[in-house]
């Protein structure tokens, strides 16, 4: 591990620069601390070395803002374990996207099952086209991207209840028109 952090390191800094060489020994001593914390958070290797870097490059970016330098590894293992969750998270939304979206695909082979999905995905996406546009982001978010109300409401700064009034009323909408 420490020949990664070594290329890594020699990639990033000058050795010119003296803030870069303590930036690079703090590196070639934290890089494996870093990967570690990331495979307890996502639990495969591959995954968890892309997450430490991530989290690398993020330390090298902010390392000149850092007050303490002292405490660059508890800072670089909250830094890690907070890119690894947020990693962890977005691979756990997407995997139950695609089983949503498997779930809702028809049995391959019928040719009527297929066109009668096909009619009804078009219809439903024509409805959705026609919804103003802050009840249709506030539709595509939660109910197709999957994020959470407090998530959607993050994402469009406005308050949680006036997100949740505008699914209903994005959800109340679609009913109608697609009877």
């Amino acid at each position: 591990m420490h020949e990664y952090a070594d290329r890594l390191a020699r990639g990033l800094v000058s050795i010119d620069d003296e803030l870069a060489c303590e930036f690079e020994a703090r590196l070639v001593e934290s890089s494996a601390l870093a990967v570690r914390v990331a495979y307890s958070v996502v639990r495969q290797q591959q995954d968890a070395e892309d997450v430490a870097q991530q989290a690398l490059v993020r330390a090298y970016r902010h390392y000149r803002r850092l007050r303490d330098r002292d405490r660059f590894r508890a800072w670089l293992v909250r830094t890690t374990w907070r890119l690894a969750l947020d990693w962890k998270r977005d691979h756990q939304r997407r995997a139950l996207r695609e089983q949503s979206a498997a779930a809702l695909m028809p049995p391959v082979g019928n040719a009527e099952t297929e066109a009668l999905a096909s009619d009804r995905a078009a219809r439903l996406w024509a409805a959705i086209d026609e919804l103003p546009g802050r009840l249709r982001l506030v539709l595509v978010l939660a109910a197709i991207e999957g994020h959470t109300m407090t998530e959607v409401a993050a994402l469009v700064r406005l308050p949680e209840g006036t997100v949740k009034s505008r699914l209903f009323e994005a959800r109340r909408r679609l009913a109608e028109r697609l009877r």
